[in-house]
């Protein structure tokens, strides 16, 4: 069988970090990857896995990510499932556990779901590729969180050792009987 692996992503880094994810995996199982904001028609009966990642922008994840959990529960429920969040917070290390980031915690709190496994990544700052507004915003919101507030630089925050072992986690997870 096969794993599905979703993501919602704003400015690209959770999209990447689903292909790194799909990439570790490929040598254990075969997956697919699709965008949560694009995907219709799911054959989940191809599917014992699920792993969604979702991005936070200026406190929130898309409105999609909840949308597809509570359409999707049950096929959720029955099969082994993940979950990953991506947010600039959690380069901060202390801020990069489900059960210390803020967002995540609020997220599985609130949701009907259950995934079997949780992790929290570093996301990446991109000022030059970011609107006029979304830059400044940033900005306001980094200069009061003590980061980077350079409109010029890009950082990259992911912990790929981080996202390795987590791929390794969700692919070691055991099938639940459909």
């Amino acid at each position: 069988m096969k794993a599905l692996i979703l993501f919602s992503s704003r400015d690209g880094q959770t999209r990447e970090i689903a292909f790194y994810i799909a990439n570790q995996l490929k040598e254990v199982r075969e997956c697919d990857v699709f965008n949560i904001q694009l995907i219709n028609e799911i054959d989940w009966a191809q599917y014992d896995r699920v792993l969604i990642g979702a991005s936070i922008r200026y406190g929130h994840f898309h409105p999609a990510v909840a949308k597809f959990v509570k359409t999707h529960l049950n096929a959720l429920q029955q099969r082994s499932s993940g979950f990953f969040s991506v947010n600039l917070t959690a380069r901060k290390p202390e801020k990069r556990t489900p059960q210390t980031n803020a967002y995540t915690r609020k997220f599985l709190i609130q949701s009907p779901w259950e995934p079997d496994c949780c992790a929290v990544f570093a996301g990446a700052l991109r000022y030059p590729r970011y609107s006029f507004f979304d830059r400044i915003m940033i900005q306001l919101i980094m200069r009061m969180t003590k980061g980077e507030t350079d409109a010029s630089k890009e950082v990259e925050y992911t912990d790929w050792q981080q996202v390795a072992r987590f791929a390794h986690e969700f692919a070691e997870l055991p099938s639940k009987s459909q």
